[in-house]
């Protein structure tokens, strides 16, 4: 609490602010939205023990200001966006991957069918080059096509 102004808990709560508040080293009067929106949103209570209280007031407000952005999903909306986004990027570089290897195996040089042993695990590889290099190329396709169509509805995954 500085001088004569009450912290911002006690100010919007209209009560006395005492020297020992547990609110006054989190909430300054200063920054007397960052209590509102904490309030707003989850109330007010001090029921932490003290060394846990500085990460509490952290999350509080944290979350509290998700919760102002999107009413309904707050901070799991971001989280769900970024983990959507990691898994199409996952997916992208699992396609580039497969790309570079089919590339990698179009520039070995081939070897003529009488010399291929069956035991020999290339072999089927050699066997199902063209659809595995068909399948590469259409996954590409369709991970683009879908990024594509989720930045038209503005969701602007991946530029």
């Amino acid at each position: 609490m500085g001088g004569n102004s009450p912290c911002a808990s006690c100010k919007l709560l209209r009560r006395r602010c005492a020297k020992d508040c547990i609110f006054s080293p989190y909430f300054p009067s200063d920054d007397p939205h960052k209590f509102a929106i904490v309030h707003k949103v989850f109330g007010a209570s001090n029921d932490l023990p003290v060394h846990q209280r500085a990460d509490a007031v952290s999350s509080l407000v944290y979350e509290a200001n998700a919760r102002v952005r999107d009413p309904v999903y707050g901070c799991v909306g971001a989280i769900s966006y970024l983990q959507n986004q990691v898994s199409q990027l996952q997916m992208q570089l699992a396609v580039a991957q497969a790309e570079i290897l089919c590339v990698q195996m179009q520039q070995e040089p081939a070897m003529p069918s009488t010399q291929l042993d069956p035991d020999d695990k290339s072999y089927f590889l050699h066997d199902n080059l063209p659809q595995y290099l068909n399948f590469a190329s259409s996954s590409s396709n369709v991970i683009h096509d879908s990024l594509k169509r989720e930045s038209i509805f503005g969701h602007d995954m991946v530029s």
